[in-house]
């Protein structure tokens, strides 16, 4: 294969190759265009058939290794659409016994300026719907059903790391779920956009060379490959030059790996201990493997450290976007093989840290009840809250007691009041939602 041979020496060789989800989007295009070209005419059944199967085994990934262009080549994509071309033209002229041309017969009524953009938004799509969309859903259900188990657990609101007034643990994930239902709907709402397809625009996106009926039919049988809505866009000058549907997606991505990297992080905190930490929850998957090489016994929060680093690689990747996105001038966008790496890898580091972290520590949390009572019966913050039932002059001497250490309860009790009268002050399920606290005891 001259083109690609060549471009080994004319590109970057680091070894990056485009991922499965790329070579697949692209395997389904030539598949799309030769069925179309024979559709339309252009081109005959013979080669077009020769074509469409060796097109399918690309699908399929058959012929992975043999895509061997660098993702750091030219920007357009042109060294991935020639290797495609070539590979798929040699395979379909050893199958046919005839000569099939990578730019004459599967490249036909196509360009790479129309390929490439085409491709990285098919192959995003796909990743997304098959993997991410899936793991925000389980996410938001083990969430939710987390919120629901943990409705009953008192504890300690923080606010600045320090103590807050009381929530319960269910209000805290509840949070979550609701969060990331959220980051779902903004997920759908910008991957509209990527289904509108530049192919049938070839070079520029004028669509000379190609018969106007050819970018409609493609993205149809493109739609049907993929079992998403793809379309071919009315203006294909705006996908050509533009990636900006592209890098809101992968901006949706960074909100979703931050939200996530928050969660998180609150876990790891209430996991903390367990003697010296908050240790509000346990996390018995967590002892699955060693968490130290020296300290025997040792549990960590390793999924969550995992899927901490995955959130930092897409925040980190979202940075190249942003750049890849505004490289080009005039008739073209120069960013399309970086981006479609990169997104596509965004989406697969999501979702694998989305289902671990739900299924391994959301779906196993074991809340310490006792000890989150405590803290929330601890804070000072409490003080707030029952200076109306009690008063502001005892609110003050409690106070005091408070700060050098004395339990709320000891204290209540110093100050007077029986059992049932500091269970009547303290009664947290009053504390955790809207209204005006009850009258002076």
């Amino acid at each position: 294969m001259k083109y690609v041979e060549g471009s080994k020496r004319v590109f970057l060789n680091t070894g990056t190759r485009f991922p499965r989800e790329v070579i697949w989007a692209v395997g389904a295009i030539k598949f799309s265009a030769a069925k179309s070209n024979v559709q339309l005419g252009l081109l005959d059944r013979e080669r077009g058939a020769a074509i469409q199967l060796k097109a399918k085994e690309l699908m399929k990934g058959t012929h992975d290794e043999l895509v061997s262009v660098d993702v750091f080549q030219t920007g357009s994509g042109t060294g991935l659409n020639m290797n495609a071309n070539e590979l798929i033209a040699k395979l379909a002229s050893s199958e046919l016994g005839k000569r099939v041309h990578p730019n004459d017969h599967v490249n036909m009524s196509q360009s790479s300026n129309d390929v490439g953009p085409s491709a990285i938004r098919v192959a995003s799509a796909y990743v997304v719907s098959r993997d991410l969309l899936p793991a925000l859903e389980k996410m938001s259900k083990s969430l939710n059903a987390l919120s629901k188990k943990t409705a009953g657990v008192y504890k300690s609101g923080r606010t600045h790391l320090r103590d807050a007034l009381p929530v319960t643990m269910g209000q805290e994930f509840g949070a979550y779920a609701d969060e990331f239902r959220r980051d779902a709907k903004l997920v759908v709402q910008t991957m509209e956009y990527l289904l509108e397809l530049p192919i049938g625009g070839t070079a520029v996106g004028t669509g000379l060379n190609a018969d106007p009926r050819f970018g409609n039919l493609v993205a149809k049988e493109i739609a049907k490959l993929a079992k998403l809505s793809f379309i071919s866009a009315k203006n294909k000058f705006r996908p050509t030059r533009f990636l900006t549907d592209m890098s809101s997606l992968s901006g949706t991505m960074r909100s979703i790996g931050i939200d996530l990297y928050r969660l998180c992080q609150d876990l790891r905190l209430m996991f903390s201990g367990p003697l010296t930490g908050i240790g509000e929850i346990d996390i018995p998957t967590q002892e699955e493997v060693a968490g130290s090489s020296i300290m025997p016994g040792k549990t960590n929060p390793v999924t969550l450290e995992s899927a901490m680093l995955a959130c930092a690689e897409v925040q980190g990747l979202d940075g190249a976007n942003a750049l890849a996105a505004s490289l080009g001038e005039f008739e073209l966008t120069m960013g399309v093989p970086l981006m479609g790496y990169n997104i596509v890898l965004q989406a697969k580091l999501l979702s694998e840290a989305l289902r671990k972290v739900a299924s391994l520590v959301i779906d196993h949390v074991v809340p310490m009840r006792e000890k989150a009572r405590m803290f929330a019966e601890s804070s000072q913050a409490l003080i707030t809250v029952v200076s109306p039932k009690i008063g502001y002059d005892k609110a003050a001497v409690l106070g005091r007691q408070l700060a050098k250490g004395v339990s709320i309860r000891t204290a209540l009790k110093k100050l007077g009041y029986g059992p049932s009268e500091i269970d009547a002050i303290l009664e947290l399920k009053d504390l955790v939602k809207p209204g005006i606290p009850a009258k002076k005891i």
